[in-house]
């Protein structure tokens, strides 16, 4: 799969950190009121890392989601905190291989963050080119479909001349005119075993 040479590629959180498992502050945080995060959201993704760490993905997706969900139940879904929750079960599920579901929940809160955020927001601009990049990995047999729901969200997010929506424009334009492979992105349940994920892309 060829990159153009102008694209800045921004692959699922690059070389994940120890930061990354913490609740992270938004890139200008310098002139907001820093966010408290309580003890033992901190102690359960510290948990959470560890899971993934140690090649149990299955159990560290399930422990994401039921962080997802008390998190999301204290703090409303509108919330910096849920949405960082939701950006880990993105990564989780990359690395178990699920490309489409992750693409999905990174979708997902790029809106969130769009909407907490606003859409010229560095943390917000940095989720959309995220998506664009990893959606440049899936397979070529799955990437229309998928492209067409990242040329929307971004198009919603920045605007239809934005930069990421006109790259998401022309792959989707090159991909039209390529024969597709048979190559399939493979769902792996064991990696979201007992999690209702959401249909985020259909």
């Amino acid at each position: 799969m060829q990159v153009e040479h102008d694209e800045e590629q921004f692959h699922p959180w690059g070389t994940v950190t120890p930061a990354f498992w913490d609740i992270r502050q938004p890139a200008a945080a310098q002139d907001q009121p820093q966010v408290h995060v309580p003890q033992v959201l901190r102690g359960r993704l510290t948990e959470i890392a560890a899971t993934a760490a140690g090649g149990r993905l299955p159990d560290a997706a399930w422990m994401a989601y039921r962080l997802d969900t008390d998190v999301t139940a204290e703090y409303g879904p509108e919330h910096l905190h849920t949405v960082h929750i939701r950006e880990i079960r993105a990564h989780l599920a990359y690395l178990a291989g699920d490309h489409a579901t992750s693409l999905g929940w990174y979708l997902h809160t790029a809106r969130l963050r769009a909407t907490v955020q606003g859409p010229g927001h560095p943390d917000t601009e940095e989720a959309t080119r995220r998506v664009y990049s990893l959606w440049r990995t899936v397979p070529d047999a799955d990437a229309p479909a998928l492209g067409a729901e990242v040329l929307g969200v971004v198009s919603d997010i920045h605007g239809p001349e934005a930069a990421v929506a006109r790259r998401t424009r022309k792959r989707l334009q090159t991909l039209a005119g390529a024969p597709q492979k048979a190559t399939s992105i493979q769902k792996r349940p064991e990696a979201v075993r007992g999690i209702q994920e959401p249909h985020l892309i259909e």
